[in-house]
């Protein structure tokens, strides 16, 4: 069993990790700062998402993509995790339910996103439907050969950075019809509610929109009537493993500042890293992050190698589970390390701080995660998670 990277996975570690430092970090503070991007300077950050080879890391060459495998990605990701304020956000990863467009949908939607001139957002939650989909009120009912869709959708993440909406919705208002719907944002009836403001500063919007007799076309669904959920679940095991990344990534970066803070930091003639206290802290983080980075690599292996698709969902949820608690416990200890410095806005892990909280929520909370391995654990044994 060879658990070393090899010499081009290492390289591309070390790409993504440059290109973080190089292109993403520099936009830490004017994201912080503008509550969000500048429009000014995104075509910059766009441009240079392209010229490092970092769009689209999760789709087939075919369709505009690079081809990465997950191992890759997940490796990528990783660094990407190390930057604040979701600039991760910034290097598009189309969702990879678009794969099963038409011909038409592939040429329209998914090779653009790929090359970044044009951007989805999925909008699935609403006010009375978060963990559970089947809550979900927008409808969409056949008239005269158009489809007519009423709701709100909460949380429509970068919704100020797209320009159409991946929709879920019930045909017929039916819960046993979930069903996906490409909208273009200039379909008339789509009004922008409004852009609330969140604990983290994020790098776009998380929008609420509201559908008002928004008629579309037979051929904007996604897939086929009843398939949307099958397909969200699709997309939601793809970010689990991304968000597993980038809490590892962001621990890293937090864990770093911490120690190296600690090995500078002089208190009672001592550096405080002598202080036993804050040693067993550091050694925790470490332990952590090791951990945490062992159980995502093995799964992001194990998807390469053609893991059972259920198999590949309880696993994703594990990672997601305990790759974001374990970022909660390292940032905090970080924080705590840092003392009254680790308090400042224009410090990292004060950011950091923020910005991880969310992980434990969007995606499907921890709740979800464990209801979702405690499940596959009924049906099919400890041994899916325990046995190697």
């Amino acid at each position: 069993m060879d658990l070393k990277l090899s010499q081009s996975e290492k390289a591309l570690q070390e790409k993504a990790r440059e290109f973080c430092d190089r292109v993403l970090l520099p936009c830490e503070l004017e994201v912080e700062e503008n509550n969000g991007l500048p429009l000014a300077s995104r075509p910059e950050v766009r441009r240079q998402v392209v010229d490092w080879g970092f769009a689209a890391i999760n789709h087939t060459t075919e369709h505009d993509g690079q081809g990465f495998s997950i191992f890759e990605q997940t490796l990528v990701n990783e660094q990407l995790g190390r930057a604040t304020n979701g600039l991760w956000t910034a290097v598009w990863q189309p969702a990879i339910c678009l794969r099963q467009g038409t011909a038409q949908q592939i040429e329209e939607y998914l090779k653009p996103c790929c090359c970044g001139v044009r951007r989805g957002c999925y909008a699935i939650t609403e006010s009375e439907a978060g963990s559970d989909p089947r809550r979900v009120q927008t409808s969409a009912v056949l008239e005269n050969g158009k489809y007519i869709i009423n709701g709100e959708k909460w949380f429509v993440t970068s919704f100020n950075a797209s320009d159409f909406f991946i929709l879920h919705a019930h045909v017929d208002g039916d819960a046993d019809k979930p069903t996906l719907f490409l909208i273009d944002h200039t379909t008339p009836g789509i009004r922008h509610i409004r852009s609330p403001h969140f604990m983290h500063t994020y790098t776009f919007d998380h929008a609420e929109v509201a559908f008002e007799n928004v008629a579309v076309d037979p051929t904007c669904i996604l897939g086929e009537i009843g398939q949307g959920f099958e397909l969200t679940k699709d997309w939601f095991v793809e970010t689990r493993l991304q968000i597993a990344a980038h809490c590892i990534g962001a621990a890293t970066r937090a864990a770093e500042i911490a120690n190296d803070y600690a090995s500078e930091r002089v208190q009672f003639d001592r550096k405080i890293r002598e202080f036993q206290a804050i040693e067993f802290m550091l050694a925790d983080m470490a332990t952590d992050i090791m951990a945490a980075k062992s159980l995502l690599y093995r799964i992001a292996a194990e998807v390469d190698d053609s893991m059972e698709r259920k198999l590949v969902h309880a696993r994703a949820s594990a990672a997601k589970l305990h790759c974001s608690e374990m970022a909660g416990r390292v940032i905090d200890k970080a924080l705590q390390i840092l003392g009254g410095r680790g308090y400042m806005r224009d410090n990292p892990v004060e950011r950091l701080y923020r910005d991880i909280r969310v992980d434990r929520i969007w995606e499907g909370t921890s709740e979800i995660q464990r209801a979702i391995i405690g499940g596959q654990i009924k049906k099919r044994g400890l041994g899916i998670f325990t046995g190697w």
